[in-house]
Formats: structure tokens, sequence, C-alpha cells
């Protein structure tokens, strides 16, 4: 039978899980016991056990106990030491286990698998940087810092959009002016990235397409490898 825990002033008594981030015990203090006699999910977890697994080998817990500071969380679900043990014994237990582990292995691979196949599309997609004379591409991309910053006027509240020109911006800024609106222009690597979201790899596959686009501007621009280099090293 669940044992429930009603409220904090019997808290003292509630058995300590070192793993249950909501536990109220301290096992430093020596005022506090230190006999683990339940277990939380992430217990069990730490110990090899599914949820699949606490289903079928344990069914309902021991005891359940209300969050210390949070009355509208879930109550922990926590599992009697004793007739944990008993069911890790047991050969129903070992059997699970072992589909478990094959199970995580296959799903490891395939997680492996996934993230190789989405890196080696990004190591594939073309990068054209566009090609342009040094006045055209100043005066682009002053022309979209300009927008930029119109439209950052609109949802910034007390932002005043200020534009540029190419006569007065400073050199480092007309360059990070140029890479940007560069970036800009290579829409399709962005595409991309959006057909992978949410897939294993999109994270790996961002910061290789984010270095791949850098060293495309740097060598059709020379003159703003220093800019790229500066994105690349300060992420």
């Amino acid at each position: 039978m669940t044992t429930y825990e009603k409220g904090p002033e019997d808290q003292t008594q509630a058995p300590h899980d070192p793993h249950d981030p909501h536990d109220p015990h301290d096992p430093h203090d020596p005022q506090q016991p230190t006999l683990r006699t339940h277990l939380s999910a992430a217990g069990l977890r730490a110990r090899g056990w599914t949820p699949a697994m606490i289903r079928q080998l344990l069914g309902d817990p021991d005891l359940l106990r209300s969050h210390p500071h949070f009355r509208s969380a879930p109550q922990t679900r926590l599992y009697g030491v004793e007739r944990v043990e008993a069911a890790e014994r047991s050969e129903e237990f070992r059997a699970a286990s072992a589909v478990a582990a094959r199970r995580s292995a296959a799903a490891r691979a395939a997680a492996l698998r996934r993230r190789r196949e989405v890196l080696a599309r990004i190591a594939a997609e073309p990068i054209d940087v566009p090609r342009l004379p040094p006045d055209r591409l100043a005066a682009l991309a002053v022309e979209h810092r300009n927008r930029r910053d119109e439209e950052r006027a609109l949802w910034r509240r007390g932002h005043v959009a200020v534009p540029a020109t190419v006569e007065r911006a400073e050199p480092g800024a007309l360059d990070r002016w140029k890479v940007d609106y560069l970036r800009h222009r290579l829409t399709r690597c962005d595409e991309v990235l959006d057909e992978l979201y949410g897939r294993t790899g999109r994270a790996a596959a961002e910061e290789l397409l984010r270095r791949r686009i850098h060293a495309a501007i740097a060598k059709a621009y020379p003159d703003l490898a220093r800019e790229c280099e500066r994105r690349l090293r300060e992420g």
C-alpha cells in the first residue's frame, strides 16, 4: 500500500534520496538520518532502471511525498530500497536490463549515424559568396545596417534609429556591416538548417556551417578575414 506524506511537519522522518533534487535532507547534517530507505525515480534511473522496468517490476510506489516548497507540484514517487534490491536480484530484472541495454546501444548508434549524415550534408552544401566591387559592397552593407536599425527601433523600446553612411563609418564598423550583409545574402544556408530543426546533430551542424560561411567570406574578401576570424573566435 502506498503511504502518503502529508506536510512539512513530517519531513524530518522522510527518507533521504541523494538522487532526488527535491530532498530537503542534508547528508552532512549529523542531526538528520543518513540511512537511505527509499529511492525516487531518479535514484532508480541511476541504478539502471527504465520507466518501463519500474512499472513492470515495482508497480505502485511505497511512498508519495509532497514537494517541500510547491504544493501544486507532482508528488515524488518513492520505492523501498529492500523491495528494489529484491527485484534487482530477480531473473526478470536481469532480462529487462539486457533488453534496455540493447535498445540504448541501438539508439546511440542511430543518433551517431544521423549526426554524421547531417554534418555530411552541411559539409557538401555549396556556399557561393557574391563577388561585388568594394564601393558596391560598402553601399549595400550600410543600407542593410540601416534597415535592420530601423526594424530594431520598432520593437525595442527606447531605441532610436540613427542612419549611417559609408563616409562616416569607422573602418571596423564597416567591416562588421559588410560581413553581416554577406551572411544575410547566404539565406540558402539558413534554409538547410531549418530543414534540420530538432534533428540530432543540429548544434554541430550550425557550428560547422558558421565556420564554412566565414571561411568562404574571408576567401572571397581577404580584407574581411580579420573580422571573420574575430567572429569565429568570439562565437
